[in-house]
């Protein structure tokens, strides 16, 4: 089968396409012929070497799949060849990821592909989805009626995870860069924060009456760990899916008895499930910034560092065509 290979960290020039041997199916698992891939800052920070105890090289990496199923393992119950399925396969999978024709996977890690999406479509929501999920539901545990900041409101997972508060029924502010405004608010945001312009805990503070916001999901880093108290009310939840090397002060969350949780998406069929529900309901739709090919691979990271494809912003999700 034809892979991207990962030879060395790095820069995108670390990739090569080769042809290499095809996974064996194991007891409980599923051989998927992968239709569409899809790009994540996971990807990238991989490639570059954050994790190198992970992932010894070469290595094929990638993290979101939507395909075919063309052989089904000893035991396993809920898939037979032929149908369409999606997921994240398992991260730091020594057997390799999704920048491949062909992916293996416990078959508890996969549902059917939502039916109203193409597979590029629903490869763009798998890592983005599960994380959002993970970050709303499973960990700040968020209600409707609440009120929710997404940091990045333009990004991967922000663009889900605007749609996806909406749908639960929540109050949703986004700080993302002017050229984004419109865009967010499409997606369903309340109030669209250019942080350029704006100090966003004064903007948060004026619109709420000073009240604060029940949850901050933090996709950028930087200092917002340490500014989230300034923008939360009294027990409000920060969720941030950012490994910070930088320590930061958070004495301040003590005065809103704050709450923090540091994610690290986790795969299960379960969030898998309640995603393609949204989906497939038209609630939470994906958004494609960019398609490439599989040789395209080391352009297709290049366009989500830099953020722009030809020049033009980039907003959404990156995506690869593979078969």
């Amino acid at each position: 089968m034809k892979a991207i290979v990962l030879t060395k960290f790095g820069g995108p020039e670390g990739f090569e396409l080769q042809d290499v041997a095809v996974p064996e199916v194991g007891i409980g698992e599923l051989l998927v012929r992968v239709m569409a891939t899809a790009i994540n800052p996971l990807d990238y920070q991989i490639r570059r070497g954050d994790y190198p105890e992970h992932v010894p090289l070469p290595a094929i990496t990638g993290h979101d799949v939507s395909g075919v199923v063309e052989k089904v393992g000893p035991g396993v119950a809920d898939f037979k060849v032929g149908d369409e399925v999606f997921y994240t396969p398992r991260i730091f999978d020594p057997r390799g990821g999704s920048y491949a024709e062909y992916n293996v996977v416990p078959e508890a890690l996969v549902t059917h592909k939502p039916v109203n999406l193409s597979h590029e479509e629903a490869a763009s929501t798998t890592l983005v989805g599960g994380t959002a999920w993970e970050a709303l539901v499973t960990r700040a545990k968020l209600l409707p009626a609440e009120s929710l900041l997404v940091h990045g409101g333009a990004g991967g997972v922000g663009s889900i995870a605007v749609q996806m508060a909406k749908a639960m029924g929540a109050t949703v502010y986004t700080t993302c860069l002017p050229r984004d405004l419109g865009f967010v608010r499409e997606l369903g945001a309340d109030h669209a924060i250019d942080f350029t312009s704006k100090d966003y805990t004064d903007e948060i503070a004026s619109l709420t009456g000073s009240k604060g916001l029940n949850v901050v999901l933090d996709t950028i880093g930087g200092m917002t760990l340490s500014q989230s108290p300034h923008v939360l009310g009294d027990g409000g939840r920060v969720v941030t899916l950012v490994d910070l090397a930088t320590p930061q002060n958070l004495l301040a969350a003590w005065g809103v008895n704050a709450e923090y949780h540091f994610v690290f998406t986790r795969q299960n069929r379960g969030k898998l499930q309640a995603l393609k529900t949204l989906l497939e309901s038209g609630r939470v739709r994906p958004v494609i910034g960019a398609r490439f090919s599989l040789a395209q691979i080391p352009e297709a990271h290049t366009a989500l560092e830099r953020h722009e494809v030809d020049g033009k912003p980039l907003q959404g999700k990156v995506v690869i065509s593979v078969s």
